[in-house]
Formats: structure tokens, sequence, C-alpha cells
């Protein structure tokens, strides 16, 4: 009798317990770039053009010092 409760594309998972040993990853490069984390190198022009706004802002809020 075929298994009827697993769907077609559906994959059975073995969940391990953090004491057990992990299995061996199937892609060693992509799981190490996973693991660095990444940020954005620099603002975006939008994000830029956003902070001089409030720069300005504030430049033009503070007393002018004689």
């Amino acid at each position: 009798m075929a298994n009827k409760a697993l769907a077609k594309r559906q994959k059975l998972t073995i969940r391990i317990e953090p004491s057990q040993k992990a299995l061996k990853p199937r892609n060693y490069v992509a799981l190490a770039a996973k693991q660095r984390v990444g940020g954005a190198h620099q603002k975006s022009v939008s994000g830029q053009r956003q902070e001089l706004k409030r720069l300005l802002k504030t430049k033009l809020s503070e007393p002018e010092e004689k």
C-alpha cells in the first residue's frame, strides 16, 4: 500500500535534538555565506537625501550665535 500520509512534494524531515550531532550540510559554501552577517555597504540615494534634509532642518532650527 502506498504511503498516503505524505503528499507528492513533501519531504520527510528528521528533527534532531540540540544534544545530537547535526548532519553534514549539503552545500558548505552556501552555509558559510548564510552564517556571515551581511549588511548594506552604503546608504541608498534616498537615504542620503533624507539624512541631508534632517541635517538641514536641524541647522535651520538652531539659533545663530553672534
